[in-house]
């Protein structure tokens, strides 16, 4: 039986225009990118260079490209939180029956982007028992490394577990150390219907 869940944040939370920042950046003449800034991109989201760092390194490769519009470019990903599922999440947590658990590939730009614009963030955070933001842990899903860290951290065994992401390559890995696994597909599935659609595992 379940007893810890561990939740991804982006469409599974708050809702993703995925092809967004690919569109915007097109719209300044960037119609791919290197493989260098491609690197930074894993980098960054591991927390293993600074926003600074980051936003330069993207200005110098692409000239045309001012840091507003690279900001923007960046940002354009995210599109809302709606605030029925924080009312979701904060049930649960104040039922206390499982364990609850945030692992997310985030970085720093758009938690800050979060923080400015979801007004119940601080809120959604506390209904956690931890909050795992990848640039801020110094590691990033679907690396084996991300979970056993999580599963040692709070000594849980993979089996009382269940993890929910919306990408199938790290619910993949998730499943391979043993853990249950919920892959959620954001245009057919919410995550506020996870005891009915997950009713076997409680």
């Amino acid at each position: 039986m379940v007893s810890t869940i561990i939740f991804d944040f982006g469409d599974v939370f708050v809702n993703l225009d995925k092809a967004a920042t690919a569109k915007e950046l097109d719209n300044c003449q960037i119609s791919s990118l290197s493989e260098d800034i491609l690197e930074k991109n894993l980098q960054y989201e591991k927390g293993l260079i600074s926003s600074e760092d980051f936003t330069a390194a993207y200005c110098s490769e692409y000239n045309q490209l001012s840091k507003e519009q690279m900001l923007n470019s960046w940002n354009a990903i995210l599109v809302d939180f709606p605030k029925y599922r924080f009312d979701f999440i904060k049930k649960i947590s104040e039922e206390k029956d499982f364990q609850l658990i945030l692992l997310s590939n985030t970085n720093e730009i758009h938690i800050d982007w979060i923080k400015n614009n979801v007004p119940f963030f601080e809120d959604f955070k506390n209904c956690f028992d931890a909050f795992y933001l990848s640039h801020e842990i110094n590691f990033r899903k679907p690396d084996a490394e991300i979970y056993e860290f999580v599963l040692k951290k709070h000594d849980l065994k993979p089996e009382e577990c269940l993890f929910i992401d919306d990408t199938k390559e790290n619910t993949d890995a998730a499943k391979a150390l043993g853990i249950h696994t919920w892959n959620i597909k954001p245009t057919r599935e919410d995550v506020i219907d996870l005891f009915t659609t997950k009713q076997e595992l409680f």
